[in-house]
């Protein structure tokens, strides 16, 4: 099993709360990522679970449905204050489509974040059946990381704000911004939590420089 090496400065893991988005998708799994770099988490469903959160994973899942299920539960305009207000976000397969500021091939009522300069298009490797595994180099990690997509959304372009950590033929499949984190895969359905690790790094980062 790897972990992340969080380096907690003057925060201690105790004073760490990832929110997990629990509307769909592999919601659980992200719990254990988490749980093994030894942060608490907390599924968010209706938007008082915000409530004592430092950040928020939002899993994959079918990113229409997830859009729609953000309306409903009243979730979308409170995640999007957090983000404003500057939450960190790890935004997975899914969860990238939801943060991206252009998505192609969506619903046409669909809304996301517009957290991260990118474009997407959404199951852009294909449908379930095309399904694969690779082994990912990950700037940040020290070795190949195992990477899991399914139906998986495709970066076609990239804002100059924001920084490319890793790429397969040719496209961004890991990006990341100050305190935003996309990965178009899927860390969680591995045993391999140091994406999970590099998250909790940028959560960490945040409560230090605000309690300064």
């Amino acid at each position: 099993m790897k972990m992340g090496n969080v380096n907690m400065g003057n925060v201690s893991m105790d004073d760490v709360t990832i929110g997990v988005l629990a509307l769909q998708g592999a919601f659980s799994s992200h719990e254990r990522a988490f749980a093994r770099t030894g942060v608490s988490t907390r599924q968010v469903r209706l938007p008082r679970d915000l409530d004592g959160v430092d950040a928020l994973a939002m899993p994959g899942g079918e990113s229409t449905t997830m859009s729609q299920l953000l309306e409903s539960s009243g979730l979308f305009d409170a995640i999007s204050g957090r983000i404003a207000s500057g939450m960190p976000v790890f935004g997975t397969c899914a969860g990238v489509i939801l943060l991206a500021n252009s998505v192609l091939d969506g619903r046409d009522d669909q809304r996301s974040f517009a957290a991260l300069n990118l474009t997407v298009r959404r199951n852009g490797y294909g449908r379930q059946i095309d399904s694969f595994e690779s082994d990912i180099d990950v700037k940040g990690l020290d070795a190949p990381f195992p990477a899991v997509f399914i139906r998986a959304p495709i970066i076609e372009a990239v804002g100059a704000d924001v920084e490319v950590l890793a790429t397969h033929g040719g496209f961004p499949v890991a990006v990341a911004t100050e305190r935003i984190l996309g990965i178009t895969f899927h860390p969680e359905l591995t045993d391999d939590s140091r994406l999970h690790g590099l998250f909790v790094d940028r959560v960490v980062s945040s409560l230090t420089t605000n309690r300064r």
